[in-house]
């Protein structure tokens, strides 16, 4: 592990010397952090048998204002991390995970939120022969995001600083298949920050007052992916969801929308098979019901450059069978390709209950 992780280091140091560009300065971050595994299932109780603890390296590149968003969100940094997480319980085993991430500042630099989104590896995933206690993790390779919330102070000894604060991080393969029940940890990390430039440039601030606001654009998306019901082994399947919606900008950094949603979940009807023979009746469920719900939702939309943070809230008009509740939530980033067309990759999910992870691709009428 001691090896990988200055191997990882050494690469982000090198990444840091070839991306000076623009009069931006890179900062490097090493961090120790030690919690805990939060209950937010019962059926990971038996995977809760120590405080987790682990390493993260960061790379962030640092904004001056050259672009305007830069000035809009305070001057952000933005970058990559590694971490490397010790689950310190036999079945669940370590965890090393590689992200995009965004710093962003408030009370005059002196607090850092970091959200950082990327994919982790699990080095004991669930095995029905060899690992069957291991539910949280169905797959090797898993969905992960962490958010840090830290006090910072720079350059307190030549380029070298300090931050420490609270992280949470969470890993889940969000039912590519199952077992999926996740694992949150909630932790403390002290880390120390080092500047790669003495002299940084000076922020701009020349932002001109613009009217962001639009009428309102309507607009069509297509989702698919693969994913699998809580049935252990019951399959993976593919399916697609058919969207419309309609969007209005109100001001530089906030849109609104709200649509409709045909989904075709052919994990669903595998479920709906399996119940109708397996439990014949129980959960209002006979076999014979229609897999297809239709939902509707209201949204958020925060623009920052050519991506955007997505939040929505949905609920299903057409509901034939239960499944984990008519409400649904799903979150994500969205990128635009020029004027018309633009890509998703969100989360769905009930509550806590990841459904899927949806790839989209859509275009403004």
């Amino acid at each position: 592990m001691g090896k990988n992780i200055f191997r990882l280091f050494f690469f982000l140091c090198t990444l840091c010397v070839f991306s000076q560009e623009n009069k931006t300065s890179g900062v490097l971050d090493v961090n120790y952090f030690y919690g805990n595994v939060a209950r937010h299932n019962d059926d990971i109780l038996h995977l809760i048998t120590g405080h987790p603890e682990g390493l993260i390296l960061s790379y962030s590149k640092k904004t001056f204002g050259y672009e305007e968003w830069e000035q809009q969100y305070n001057y952000p940094d933005y970058g990559l991390s590694f971490t490397y997480q010790n689950l310190k319980n036999e079945f669940l085993g370590e965890n090393y995970g590689l992200y995009a991430h965004y710093n962003f500042y408030f009370l005059k630099r002196k607090l850092m939120f970091r959200i950082a989104q990327g994919l982790a590896v699990t080095t004991n995933p669930y095995n029905r022969e060899t690992n069957f206690r291991n539910v949280a993790f169905g797959t090797r390779l898993l969905s992960s995001t962490y958010v840090m919330l830290n006090y910072r102070k720079e350059n307190i000894l030549d380029r070298f600083g300090l931050q420490g604060g609270f992280s949470l991080i969470h890993y889940s393969n969000a039912n590519v298949e199952a077992p999926n029940t996740s694992v949150n940890s909630i932790t403390f990390n002290l880390g120390v920050t080092y500047n790669l430039e003495d002299n940084l440039p000076e922020y701009i601030y020349n932002l001109e007052k613009k009217d962001y606001r639009t009428p309102w654009n309507y607009n069509m998306l297509v989702r698919t992916g693969i994913n699998e019901s809580d049935v252990i082994d019951s399959g993976q399947f593919g399916f697609l969801v058919f969207t419309a919606y309609a969007d209005k900008r109100l001001n530089r950094k906030s849109g609104i929308h709200a649509g409709a949603e045909l989904f075709l979940s052919n994990f669903l009807k595998e479920y709906i098979t399996y119940r109708g023979v397996a439990f014949p009746g129980d959960f209002g469920i006979n076999g014979d019901e229609d897999y297809k719900r239709v939902g509707v939702f209201v949204g958020h939309e925060l623009y920052i450059n050519r991506f955007s943070v997505l939040t929505q809230l949905g609920y299903y008009v057409y509901y034939p069978v239960e499944f984990e509740g008519r409400v649904y939530i799903r979150a994500g980033l969205k990128r635009y390709f020029g004027k018309r067309f633009f890509g998703e990759l969100t989360l769905k999910s009930h509550g806590a209950k990841a459904e899927t992870v949806e790839f989209g691709l859509g275009i403004r009428l």
